[in-house]
């Protein structure tokens, strides 16, 4: 990954347990063949809120996730300003990068099984990164992934354990994706398209489950999706991307009842339901693990 020197980069406020994102920019190639991806990106992601990125496959979204967890492909061009808790994280090298990656930044990605590995248990699984972060005995850490486990609401957390991933539904691996993610507690978890290939009831758990946990521990989360709809019953604020920059960000009420941009105007018309007064629910009710 290249780091792009020089960057002017707007000041934007210190956050605690969160992150400040400062005129981030991101490409691909050289010359005519280069392909901007992110063009000036200010956000804050304050910690014990759901930030909400939304727009269309190709806006950028996910790269910005990608950014703020040092998980760029070969051949990035990143400029501007990631600050973890006053840390700038965009220059550092891939080892002190791990020291935040994985322990104070997490992600949750779209298909569960392509972060789970299906040969080993998922107890090995659990454990493994917690023991590197934290340098614990094995047996605390079989202990930290059962209450992980009990916290995302998995049955029978000690069986579990012991099972592989083709053993268990995709809305019980998301569950188990999403634990393996807090093992190691961190300030800011980042979830990609966490419900996308999900059933609507599956999903509404899974929804219901992310407001719980940043509401309790107070994380910073940032909920990637194309889906105002989803948006609209989760996160606190909402920025709309198009074309690698925020067109729009504000409280979510204000988004989704009176958006400013035409972009954002247009999304909102695609929804099935053009009650837009009627998205505005909480994401509340049961959490059943299915």
């Amino acid at each position: 990954m290249t780091i792009t020197k020089g960057t002017t980069v707007t000041e934007t406020a210190p956050t605690t347990g969160g992150v400040a994102i400062s005129g981030l920019t991101l490409g691909f190639g050289r010359g005519e063949a280069r392909k901007e991806i992110l063009r000036g990106i200010d956000l804050v992601i304050p910690a014990g809120e759901i930030t909400g990125l939304a727009g269309e496959s190709g806006s950028g979204k996910t790269m910005t996730g990608l950014a703020v967890c040092g998980l760029l492909p070969a051949g990035a061009d990143l400029g501007g300003s990631i600050r973890f808790d006053g840390t700038e994280l965009i220059g550092l090298s891939q080892r002190r990068m791990n020291r935040y990656r994985g322990a104070k930044i997490a992600m949750i990605f779209q298909d569960p099984t392509a972060s789970l590995h299906p040969m080993l248990t998922i107890e090995a699984q659990l454990i493994d990164h917690y023991r590197y972060h934290r340098g614990a005995s094995k047996r605390a850490a079989r202990t930290r992934a059962l209450e992980m486990l009990g916290l995302v609401a998995v049955p029978d957390p000690r069986a579990a354990l012991r099972k592989y991933p083709h053993q268990f539904s995709g809305g019980q691996l998301q569950r188990i994706a999403i634990a393996s993610a807090l093992m190691c507690e961190p300030s800011v978890l980042i979830a990609d398209e966490p419900t996308t290939a999900l059933d609507v009831t599956v999903q509404a758990g899974i929804l219901r489950l992310l407001r719980r946990l940043c509401d309790e521990l107070g994380i910073a989360i940032v909920l990637v999706t194309h889906d105002l709809g989803v948006m609209s019953a989760l996160a606190d604020t909402i920025a709309v991307m198009r074309m690698g920059e925020i067109v729009e960000h504000g409280d979510r009420h204000q988004v989704i009842t009176a958006p400013q941009h035409p972009y954002t105007k247009s999304l909102i018309d695609a929804l099935p339901e053009t009650d837009t007064g009627s998205l505005l629910h909480d994401a509340s009710g049961s959490e059943t693990a299915a």
